[in-house]
């Protein structure tokens, strides 16, 4: 009960804590979860993330599904979902309440336009240290720079390049006999 408990708390802690939606969870998902808890290592963290992102709904609540089922199985992912939610739930609530008397107030769209240059400062940390984590060897610094290209010229689907990734990663694999080189 005591995991169900702290699966809870700290999946609420985070959800109450993050701004910015799934990627500005990153940072505060690799100090909880992955650091301090261990409930994770940061490259599964990025897997989740990678599966996050291909899956139906919102990538945050996603991950802590992921995370909960792997420490408690079924109850432990619906445990850390809600954890994660309750937050927003409860706070999007107020705000819906009480926004549409303020929203327009230019203190109030100068504190959002703040806070949306924090969490861009706090997702570009995120890829760096994910990036030293994942870019491993010359190959997957190219592919790193081809998505980044990619992504930047087209509009495909980000599902797209995780696809043609993982199986770029599973074919460099196999032409290295199977060698964990990358």
């Amino acid at each position: 009960m005591n995991i169900l408990l702290d699966l809870f708390l700290t999946f609420a802690r985070i959800g109450g804590l993050t701004f910015g939606g799934g990627y500005a969870m990153l940072p505060i998902l690799q100090r909880e979860v992955a650091e301090n808890k261990k409930w994770t290592t940061e490259e599964e963290l990025m897997d989740y993330y990678a599966i996050g992102q291909c899956t139906p709904g919102v990538i945050a609540v996603n991950v802590a599904t992921f995370i909960g089922y792997k420490i408690a199985g079924i109850i432990g992912g619906i445990i850390a979902t809600l954890g994660v939610i309750t937050p927003s739930v409860i706070i999007i609530t107020l705000i819906a309440a009480f926004l549409t008397n303020f929203a327009d107030l230019p203190i109030v769209i100068h504190a959002f336009n703040g806070v949306r240059v924090c969490v861009c400062v706090l997702i570009l940390n995120a890829i760096i240290k994910l990036g030293k984590k994942s870019i491993v060897d010359k190959l997957t610094f190219a592919i790193f720079i081809a998505v980044s290209i990619l992504s930047i010229v087209t509009s495909l689907s980000p599902i797209i390049y995780i696809i043609i990734s993982g199986v770029i990663g599973a074919l460099i694999y196999k032409f290295r006999g199977g060698k964990e080189e990358c």
